[in-house]
Order: structure tokens, then sequence, then C-alpha cells
């Protein structure tokens, strides 16, 4: 079946919305492909995002903790951020990395690209792992923005996710690229939710 040709929605026009800080709002007006029914449907346009686990050559993982207004609380994540106009991901995942931590240098691989939110985002997200890495001099974080640095282990990061102290979505992807952050579901479950999982059973559902 091609599934492409059955869900694909026939784009019939956009108009620009408002720019907004982060992104640029845009409306398309598209075509149901079922139903046929005409309907607006937003998009946020941005430039694309990186974001980097950095390890020491101790092995400690350099995180940065902040506050994030869309859920009023701070966070603890990896260093990150935007990619700037002509800059290359990886330039930009340099760049993050030493503005947010003061840390430099190491030995560099992309871990791939993610989709951040495909339901109205139209970026991708750069994932990095820098090996190696060396205190350059004190972070130089923009005027808004307020940073606290902090050294962890492997171990004190899968305790933090265990917990719940790192919940964000883009955190717990470029994370888990590197460690085992979870015990799989079956093990969790002493395989319990397999035993009614239609996918895994001959029975149909």
């Amino acid at each position: 079946m091609n599934h492409d040709k059955e869900l694909s929605w026939e784009q019939l026009g956009s108009l620009d919305g408002p720019a907004l800080p982060l992104f640029r709002a845009r409306f398309d007006q598209v075509r149901h492909p079922q139903s046929g029914q005409v309907m607006k449907r937003l998009v946020l346009e941005s430039v694309d995002w990186v974001n980097v686990v950095a390890l020491t050559s101790k092995e400690e993982v350099i995180l940065v903790r902040q506050y994030r207004f869309g859920v009023a609380s701070t966070t603890l994540e990896p260093p990150g951020g935007m990619v700037d106009p002509g800059e290359t991901p990886l330039a930009a995942a340099r760049r993050e990395l030493e503005e947010e931590t003061g840390y430099r240098g190491g030995r560099w691989q992309s871990l791939g690209a993610v989709q951040p939110n495909p339901a109205y985002h139209d970026h991708l997200c750069h994932h990095w792992l820098a090996e190696g890495v060396e205190r350059g001099g004190p972070p130089a974080p923009t005027a808004g923005e307020a940073i606290q640095v902090e050294r962890v282990t492997q171990a004190q990061i899968v305790a933090a996710v265990q917990r719940g102290e790192i919940q964000h979505a883009l955190a717990l992807s470029v994370l888990s690229r590197v460690f085992d952050l979870w015990p799989p579901a079956r093990d969790r479950n002493n395989n319990s939710s397999w035993e009614t999982n239609p996918w895994e059973s001959n029975t149909p559902p």
C-alpha cells in the first residue's frame, strides 16, 4: 500500500503569520486526502537546532541547568541552541557548547538528527557527541540566559532520568544515543505488558 498517496494532504496555498522570537508562523491551506475538505494548518518555521553530549577526559558529562518558561521551572539538560544563519550544525554545536559551558575542543561525532515536533515544526535538531572536551574559559551565555554548569557521571545521568529529573524530550533523545538510560520495558514489567500485546500474540485482538 502506498501510504504517502493515501495520507498526503494537497497544499493549496500559504499565508504568512506573525514573526515570533524563535519561530515564524505560517498557515497552510490544505485538502484532506480522503474527505476532500479544505482546512487551515499551522506550521512554525525555524532554523535548525543542535544539542551536545560533551564528555571530559574523566568521562564526566557536561550538563546545564536553566529556567524554562514553558514549564515554569528549571531543567537539567545537555547544552544546545539554534543554528545561526550561515553556520553548519557542527559549528553551531561547538559555539553553543563553549558559550553555555566554557568547554571546547575534543573529538566530535554526529549522532544524527530528529524532528522536534513534525506536527507543526519544520526543522531538525542535530545531535552531537564531543569526547575529551576541556575547559577553555568561563561560560559566556547571552543576555537572555541564566545557566548553571554541572559535571556529572553516567550513573548520575541515568539516576536523574529514572527519577524524572530529566524530562526534556530532545535531551532524552540525544542522551539515549550515548547511554543506556532505562532497563527494557519487558524487564521492568516482568513481561506482563507483552502478554496481552496483540502485536506479540498469535491470537487476533
